[in-house]
């Protein structure tokens, strides 16, 4: 992902999408061939000249102040999402910020795990790129059809856009692979040189058109909180609720947990899910038992 090309074509989505109405400025005629902002109206609003706004949505941020980002983010009516992912594109512009951060990690140490077993409600642990780190019982269960889906290795992303199983698994799939693309989009600003984050792109752009028109849109979104309709081929539709807790000990990983209203339906469904979770455990540790005693 060449970095001046998503800086310049993230500036000119946001930019299309604003009406001079919406900025405040009088509509000069009929003969304006795009709805959105001319350059020299962005400069404006943003205090600096024509020239300097025309390089930087050339995609060269280069010593661009936070003072710049600000007005910017201002003028163009980003929100926090948005706001944060110019500043990290600006970021990664500099020599300095190669590498930024470690790749996201494929495990979780034996604490964040215990942590997981405690805690009674359906709860996993992802990466930046959406693979599935780790989950405990009640996760797996809930998102075996992530888990056991044949696009591997195991990515709610990859799963969204490559499994047909995902659009029954998600009744607003649309929503859902929109929210996916943005989280991902934001990601790459985050850390531009994961090459793991970079392969996923590429695999999913040739594979899915779906996922190639929503990448394109250069949407970002913070996944932190919200619901979720979840259908499960166990213990059917599921209405839950997601917290998103970052490990602070662990950068990269992320925390999600499901929970359901009290005496609810889905309440209701999940205990029906654990039930069935830990009757399969017990299955499998007996056929393990026994092979162990075959050998």
């Amino acid at each position: 992902m060449d970095n001046r090309t998503e800086i310049r074509e993230f500036l000119a989505t946001r930019r299309a999408r604003i009406t001079p109405q919406q900025a405040g400025l009088p509509a000069y005629g009929g003969n304006r061939r795009v709805p959105g902002l001319r350059r020299e109206e962005v400069a404006m609003l943003s205090g600096v000249s024509v020239d300097y706004y025309i390089r930087l949505e050339r995609g060269d941020l280069t010593g661009a102040s936070d003072g710049v980002l600000e007005a910017l983010s201002r003028a163009l009516q980003l929100d926090d999402a948005e706001r944060a992912h110019l500043f990290d594109l600006a970021h990664a512009t500099s020599a300095s910020a190669r590498p930024r951060r470690r790749p996201a990690s494929k495990q979780v140490r034996p604490s964040v795990q215990r942590v997981l077993d405690t805690i009674n409600a359906p709860a996993w642990v992802r990466n930046g790129r959406a693979d599935v780190v780790a989950t405990n019982s009640l996760g797996r269960a809930l998102y075996a059809p992530v888990i056991d889906s044949p696009a591997q290795p195991a990515n709610t992303a990859r799963f969204t856009f490559l499994d047909p199983r995902a659009a029954e698994f998600y009744p607003d799939w649309e929503r859902v692979a929109s929210d996916m693309v943005a989280v991902l989009r934001a990601e790459a600003g985050r850390s531009p040189y994961d090459r793991a984050l970079t392969d996923l792109v590429g695999e999913l752009s040739t594979r899915s058109e779906e996922f190639r028109t929503r990448w394109a849109a250069h949407n970002v979104l913070f996944h932190s909180t919200g619901t979720k309709k979840l259908h499960h081929p166990v213990v059917g539709h599921l209405d839950v609720t997601y917290e998103a807790l970052e490990l602070r000990t662990d950068p990269g990983l992320t925390m999600i947990v499901y929970t359901a209203e009290p005496g609810s339906p889905t309440q209701d469904a999940l205990n029906l899910l654990a039930s069935w979770a830990a009757t399969l455990e017990q299955e499998q540790r007996a056929k393990a038992e026994i092979a162990k005693d075959l050998l």
